[in-house]
């Protein structure tokens, strides 16, 4: 008995060490393949003070935490209309690697990627990877089995499951993951659900996930308020009148100087709006963040010439794009395909 007990933890133990291996091979492939050479110090002489800097390479760094946002938002857009064993979870996961990959090759000439942040991204991708291959594995058997039980039509919890994708994809673009409410999320569950074995089924599963993650998020939102949360404002240089911003929300007028306006403005999702209104009113953008380049993801038909990396959205046909320009060529380039602008990835 006990040899028999022993033969099983060892070959417990090699699945497990497999498992680590497979999760960690992606993050040995960017550090050995996607290399792009010895950092470079950039030659730009800042306009605003140093307390309002913020590191160029910042830019490329923001974008593997949105390919998780976008993935979501695929995923709500997926089971809209299909099932969850729609998605293609590789696909997902191969993009946060393959769109990582492009960027450390792209950064050394903006001051490359520090360890700590690295160390941050390789967490945060391993354990997006470890969440889409358990949902996967998941929803490709016993999800597939329980939606061919049901049949064509989506059952309540499955129109309800993708509403609530969807919002909580919209909800990623400003806020933290973990303040979302998971917990509500199931108490809706329970009020909708018809009692079909489908409705069972979704009760079941997305009531574990869900549980985890409200679990793990509290956990997270305590590491964060120990440490401090990121910078919800950054400071921008750029040639224009006071009367071009006037009535811009949370904008806020720092000072006039030879070089141009200083203005301090919100971060994030609310940012890459307030700039498409800024560059219709003719704004011309100088520096933000004591920078010179910056970073944005455009949405079109087909891959956009020069982009740094360009993959298709899941249950959207059309590619996403990543950008890379001047600070001071943006505000043409949202006059021309801001309604094709995704967001403008600060630092």
């Amino acid at each position: 008995m006990i040899r028999w007990l022993w033969k099983w933890v060892k070959r417990l133990l090699v699945v497990t060490v497999l498992l680590i291996a497979a999760l960690l091979a992606p993050v040995g492939y960017v550090e050995v393949a996607c290399r792009g050479g010895d950092a470079v110090a950039s030659g730009y002489e800042p306009i605003l003070r140093p307390e309002w800097h913020r590191a160029e390479g910042r830019t490329l760094m923001t974008y593997p935490e949105w390919h998780i946002v976008h993935a979501y938002d695929d995923y709500a857009q997926v089971i809209t209309t299909d099932d969850p064993h729609d998605f293609g979870y590789l696909k997902a996961v191969g993009g946060f690697w393959g769109s990582l990959c492009a960027l450390s090759e792209a950064s050394p000439p903006h001051g490359g990627f520090d360890w700590t942040t690295k160390q941050t991204i390789y967490v945060i991708g391993v354990s997006f990877t470890a969440e889409l291959m358990l949902k996967a594995a998941y929803e490709e058997t016993i999800g597939r089995f329980y939606s061919w039980r049901r049949g064509p039509d989506h059952s309540a919890l499955d129109d309800l499951s993708a509403r609530q994708a969807r919002d909580y994809a919209e909800f990623l673009q400003q806020t933290p993951w973990y303040k979302w409410d998971f917990l509500r999320d199931i108490a809706e569950q329970a009020a909708a659900t018809e009692g079909t074995p489908r409705d069972n089924e979704r009760r079941l599963a997305l009531g574990i996930e869900f549980s985890a993650k409200s679990s793990y998020a509290k956990a997270i939102e305590a590491a964060v308020a120990g440490v401090g949360a990121d910078a919800l404002r950054l400071r921008m240089v750029l040639q224009a009148e006071p009367a071009d911003v006037e009535g811009l929300e949370g904008v806020e007028i720092i000072e006039t100087r030879p070089e141009g306006l200083v203005l301090e403005t919100p971060r994030y999702r609310e940012l890459t709006e307030l700039m498409k209104e800024m560059a219709t009113r003719g704004v011309e953008f100088i520096e933000i963040a004591g920078n010179d380049d910056i970073m944005l993801t455009a949405v079109a038909d087909a891959p956009l010439p020069g982009a740094l990396y360009a993959k298709a959205r899941q249950g959207y046909g059309d590619t996403r794009s990543l950008m890379l320009m001047k600070v001071p060529e943006l505000a043409a380039f949202l006059r021309e395909n801001g309604a094709m602008v995704e967001h403008v990835h600060d630092y």
